[in-house]
Order: C-alpha cells, then structure tokens, then sequence
C-alpha cells in the first residue's frame, strides 16, 4: 500500500487522540495539512504586547504580561468555614495596563510557587469583570523562562504566533503542535502555475508556511500572506472561471422579442421613460437572451431603483419569442405583491385570451402554495398549455407537478433568501436550461460580487428613478433620551395627519412561549438591553394603539398569519385603510406602498446593516419625503450605536454593504454564503484585497480558456479539489 502524503497524515497519529479529538471537535481540524493553513491570528512581540488597556470583555484571549504581584488570602466559606478558603490574586502588567488573574482552592498552590514578581509568561482565559475590574480567572499559562534553548525550541524568533484558539486549547498548545507537525511542509504541493508565481514574486508554498508560522521578522509575514492570499483568490476564482466555461458550453434557444410585439406594446403604454442605467442593463440582458447558451446574470439594483421593471421587460421579450417565464419570490406577500404590481404596469397586455385583452398580451399567473384546488389546476393547466406567459409564484413553482410548456427564462428575486437547490430545481423545467437572471436589492460589493457570485455577469441599477424623495434617517436613543422616543411618535402622527400612512418594524412576533428558565436569571443594567428579549409585534402594536398613536388605525402584519390574512392586511394597508402597520421584516422586500413617508424600527440594532437598509427602502417611493427612525438602547459607545450611526448617515447602499461586511466578517464565501460557519478564506479579507481577487480572476480566467480540464496543472486540481469538498462542489454546481 501507498504510503498516506505527509499533509493527509490524520493529526491522532502525530499529536496522539486526545490532542486530535479536541482540534477536530473545536477548530475543524483533521490532517496535518489542516493544521498547518490553521494561521496566526496574529504575533506578540517579546516586551511588546497586546495592550491590557484594550482587552475585549468575554472573549478569550492570550497575552503575554510579567508579574507585578501576587498575593495570597484566606477566607471563610461554606466549604471551608474555619477560614481556611484560599485565594490568589495576582497582578500582571504589560506597561499599557494592568490586569487582575485570580486562583481558588487546590488550584494556588501551583501558581503561588511559580508566578512571583518578575516572571514573565503567556496567560490564557476568558475576560470578566468583578468589582469593575477586569480579570482572568484560573487562566492557564505557559512561563517565558530565560534559558536560551527552549525559547529558541518553542517561541523561534521574537515573534510570537498566536493562534485562533478555544477554552479547551490554548494558543501556545497550537503552536507546540505546529513546531511537530512543520517539517512537513517541504512536502506541500504548490497549486499556483510556476509562471504565475515567478511572474509576481510570490514565495513558494513550503516557504510560505514556514514563514507564517516561524517568523523571524516582520517581512517574513508580509512575504507569506501576500502568497497565501493569493492562493486562497487564485483557487476560488478558477473553480468559479470553470463553472462559467462549463455553463457557457451548455445549449439554450435564443430568444429575441419581436419589432412590434408583446414588448414593444408595453414599452408603449409606460408613462414615463427608463433611466439610463435601466436602458443600459436592459441591452446587457437581450444580448445576452439572444446567444445559444444560458444567460446567467445577477441584477444589483439600489432599493427602488426600478429592477423589476427591467425583470419584466426581459420576460416579455422571452414570450414574444414564443417562450415563458418564471419570477421567483420569497414568500407569498412579495410573490402577491409582485403579481399585483406586474399585473398593473402590464393592463390589458396581461389580459391574453380574455375579451378586452389586446393582441398580443399574454397571461400572467399567479402559482403559490396556499391556493385553493380549483385556482391552482386552473394555473397549472395555463403553465402546461403555454396559455400563461408569465408566472410568478413562491416555491411551490418548483414542486414536481409542475409543468411549463417551454419555460425560457427565469427570474430569481432576492437570491439570498433562495437556496440553490431551489434555483436548480426549476433550472431542471426547461426543455434546455432556461436563462436565468438573479434580482438582488441588497448591494454587494464588486468583490464579493466576484467571489460569491463569481459565476454570474454582474449589471448594477444605481441611479433612482426621477420623482423618487429622500429618505432622511435618525438614530432614536431610547434608554439615554427617552424624550426622543416620544417625539418618534409624534412624528408619525404628524404623517398620518398629513394624509400619510407610517410601518413600526419589531424584530419578533411576540406569541412565542418564553422559556421559564431564562425568567428567573437577575439582570445587571448594563446587560439589560443585551438580554431581554426583542420587542414584538403584538406587544408594541398593543401599546401603541392604546398610548402613543391612540386613535389611530394600527394593524398588524407578521409570518405566522394566514396567507389569505396577510393579503387583506397588505390590500388594506395599500388601499389607504390603515394609518399604521406594525409588522416583522416580511415587508423587508418588495411592499410597495407609496404614500407610506415614515418608518420606526424597534430595536434596531437587532438587524443587519444591509437588512435596516432594506426596510428603510420601503417608505420615500413616492413624491413625499421619507423619515427613517431607528430606535435603540445600546449605549452611545457599543459597536451596535456605530452601525446604526453609519446607517443613518448615508443612503449609498453600496458603502453600507461594506461596512456591514467589514463587520460582519466573510462567513463562508463559498458554502452558506452568509451562515458565519467557518470560512474557507483564512487570509483573504474580501474587502480588503480587492486588488489580489480582481488579478486572480484574470489570471484564472486565462488559466481555464487554455485548459479547461486543468490536465497539465495536476497540483492546481488537487488544491480545487480540496476546496471542493462533495458540499461545496455542489454548491458552485447548482449556484
């Protein structure tokens, strides 16, 4: 039998099990490989540390500090009431600040021996507070003692790797294991061509790794995470350049709309004319609906920037060409909405087969899972028959009774809500793949563009389409200014009686069963806002209809309705016969109330940046200005107060997009794009190596045209194929 490659070597027979079992359980970590792309978070300098002045409350942390004291004192508890309790407390410094560690019981005995002034060490633990100081308590911790031959052994250099770590293993036992697992790195197989890494000066893999974990200067770093970003980019982007190569070999039917047909109808009865920038990605798509393989396009556009007026001029043209298509929604009050709204630009073109309805119009069905029997044979049939146009419909497009007669393009909206096995699904529709355009109002910046959606062509709507108004955004601090809050609320009654409509958006329903348990815990203050629970629909909608807006007509809109409930609360709501809707993010896409101007959003440093963005889009569609208010009782100085600052400060989803994932970090840019599971970037910081992934792209698009199948690049396969994991292979498959 073969010998196992070094790098494939499981680490229980290098580290032994009980090391192995706790890297693969807390850090994902198998082979030897793995623990070797496991990198330094970062590296102390000896003498020069992590300032103590800006530990992080409740996380753990490793610094590096020597002893200023350490003090013995016994107590009297319940167990041991004679006096005889013991605790240690000793004082670390690093010359920023100073850091209280304390010891109980049996366990004093170790560290009063060993830690006494002067002494120098690595300590480990979680940061709390007692008596408004920070501590460690019972960290664990590893002496830097003087003798030469084990600091040289161990810490290599000045510089001092520490690793992402966990309660169960600290730092510096990650580093011990790495010094034993390191020589292997000769062995790792370079996945970047020679004459990409030659041409760019880039360190060669085994280098690279040894310089990433065994400094001896600050340039060794730089050198080995230029090369291991660019690993992590160049991989990524040629399983993404593949994808596009395989789905440009795929057949699809051209479809081009007819001079004087369906769409030339509509664009006729428009009462206003398109943006540039709606002209502009409308040409991007008919060139692309024109080819022989499957346009595969995603359609960024500012929240009201007018995407689904260009979504529907694309379907058009695929019907006048003698296809269908199909517009994917999220959940039945946006498929609704859209039906509505689609039906209402459309007029008698969407009248086809009925009397009144002109030549050319088409049906345009609505197919969702609540439908009664009767509707949803009636709609079924229209799709089998080719009757229906256009359809729009929730998932329930996507069952296997369903039946297009020659389903030509589909439009996918909001694709972060819409698994990829869905889109596959309906993929699988079409006599040849359908084209497929992705709608997205959530602005993603051009590199993750490039990574997440690297298989699709990007169009960006960006300008707003005239006589839409200003939206202006506030930050509502309720537990400093409590006044502000009462003032939100006379504002929207000024809207109302304006003639104006207003939503309350809260993060929960509030007919949850709360759980006992978490009842009886005492609260601190300060951790008040943190711990108690979300505001909820039911609860403020209460409140406010018997206080604050009394009087006024206040209805309630939430997921767990009834399809056909959540309809007639919306008709409602659109038809003016509500003042006040006070729901959950269901209105976050796609509601389109114009005479709504204002909106307050309960706890709203419970959302996302790009979420509060969203729902900010929904007021401000008409002529009237908009007002945002975003209440909250975090403290002026929480991360939680500066996200909500950015928000209300500008209107540039783009720029908030990046603040949310300068944040928010990558999650997997892969797998679940936005799960916050474990990344398969560990150096690339999508935001900030915008250059490294814009190069690789090129590069890896050069590198597929030559040699799709990657024959006289074997490394670079095996590399691709260890990123592709069956999960992920799928994933890029289907996306």
């Amino acid at each position: 039998m073969d010998a196992v490659p070094a790098l494939e070597e499981p680490l229980k027979k290098v580290l032994g099990p009980a090391t192995a079992k706790v890297m693969a359980e807390h850090l994902g970590l198998h082979t030897v490989g793995d623990l070797l792309h496991h990198y330094p978070r970062r590296y102390e300098e000896r003498g020069q540390l992590t300032h103590l002045a800006d530990l992080p409350m409740d996380e753990h942390v490793t610094v590096v500090a020597q002893v200023a004291d350490a003090r013995l004192h016994t107590f009297a508890s319940a167990k041991a009431p004679r006096g005889k309790g013991q605790r240690l407390e000793v004082t670390i410094t690093d010359g920023s600040g100073r850091l209280q560690l304390v010891f109980f019981g049996a366990g004093v005995h170790k560290p009063h021996k060993e830690l006494l002034p002067g002494t120098r060490a690595m300590f480990a633990g979680r940061v709390s507070v007692f008596n408004r100081r920070l501590q460690l308590a019972h960290p664990a911790y590893e002496l830097l003692r003087g003798d030469a031959e084990e600091a040289v052994e161990t810490w290599a250099g000045a510089l001092i790797p520490i690793y992402p770590a966990t309660a169960k293993l600290e730092s510096w036992k990650i580093g011990k294991a790495l010094q034993t697992v390191l020589p292997s790195a000769q062995e790792a197989v370079d996945p970047l061509p020679e004459s990409l890494r030659a041409g760019r000066g880039l360190a060669a893999l085994p280098e690279a790794l040894l310089k990433i974990h065994r400094p001896h200067t600050k340039a060794d770093i730089e050198d080995a995470r230029a090369r291991l970003k660019w690993d992590e980019a160049f991989v990524l982007q040629v399983a993404l350049a593949r994808r596009r190569h395989a789905d440009a070999q795929l057949p699809a039917v051209a479809r081009r709309p007819e001079p004087d047909g369906l769409l030339a109808a509509f664009d006729d009865r428009l009462p206003f004319t398109l943006t540039e920038g709606q002209r502009k990605v409308s040409a991007e798509i008919f060139t692309d609906l024109a080819t022989e393989h499957p346009m595969h396009r995603l359609l960024q556009g500012e929240v009201g920037s007018g995407k689904t007026l260009v979504a529907l001029r694309a379907m058009l043209a695929v019907v006048d060409a003698g296809g269908q298509a199909a517009m994917l929604a999220p959940t039945e009050v946006l498929a609704q909405q859209h039906h509505r709204s689609v039906t209402e630009m459309m007029g008698e073109l969407a009248e086809g087969g009925m009397l009144g309805g002109a030549e050319t119009a088409t049906k345009v069905v609505l197919l969702t899972g609540s439908m009664g029997a009767a509707a949803r044979r009636h709609a079924l049939l229209d799709l089998a028959t080719g009757e229906a146009g256009v359809v729009i419909g929730t998932h329930a497009l996507i069952e296997d009774k369903v039946k297009f007669h020659d389903l030509g393009l589909v439009v996918v909206d909001e694709q972060h809500r819409f698994g990829v096995e869905q889109r596959d699904a309906l993929r699988g529709k079409g006599k040849q793949p359908p084209h497929l355009l992705v709608m997205t109002a959530t602005p993603i910046p051009r590199t993750v563009a490039m990574t997440v959606f690297g298989d699709l062509e990007t169009s960006v709507l960006d300008q707003l389409p005239a006589g839409r108004s200003p939206i202006a955004s506030h930050v509502v601090p309720a537990a400093d200014k409590p006044h502000f809050l009462a003032r939100a609320w006379e504002r929207v009654r000024e809207e109302v009686a304006n003639g104006h409509q207003a939503y309350v958006v809260c993060p929960r329903i509030g007919d949850e069963e709360d759980d006992p348990k978490k009842a009886g815990k005492k609260k601190s203050p300060e951790n008040e806002a943190e711990k108690r629970p979300p505001l909820a629909v039911l609860d403020i909608a209460e409140q406010l209809a018997g206080g604050p807006l009394r009087g006024l007509r206040v209805e309630v809109l939430h997921g767990r309705m009834q399809p056909d409930d959540k309809d007639a609360v919306m008709r409602r709501f659109a038809a003016g016969e509500a003042d006040v809707l006070v729901a959950t993010t269901v209105i976050e896409v796609g509601v389109n109330v114009p005479n709504a101007t204002a909106m307050v959003i309960m706890d709203a440093d419970r959302f996302g940046v790009s979420q509060l963005h969203q729902l900010r889009g929904r007021v401000g569609r008409g002529s009237a200005p908009g007002l945002c208010l975003l209440v909250t009782e975090m403290p002026e100085a929480s991360a939680a107060r500066q996200r909500l600052n950015a928000v209300a400060a500008t209107l540039d989803g783009f720029e908030l997009s990046r603040i949310d994932l300068e944040q928010r970090r990558e999650g997997d840019v892969l797998g679940q794009a936005q799960s916050g599971t474990r990344s398969s970037l560990r150096m690339l910081a999508v935001i900030d190596d915008e250059e490294i992934i814009a190069e690789a792209r090129e590069e890896a698009a050069a590198v597929v045209t030559a040699d799709p199948d990657l024959t006289n690049l074997p490394a670079l396969r095996t590399a691709l194929d260890a990123l592709l994991d069956e999960e992920r292979e799928q994933y890029l498959e289907k996306g």
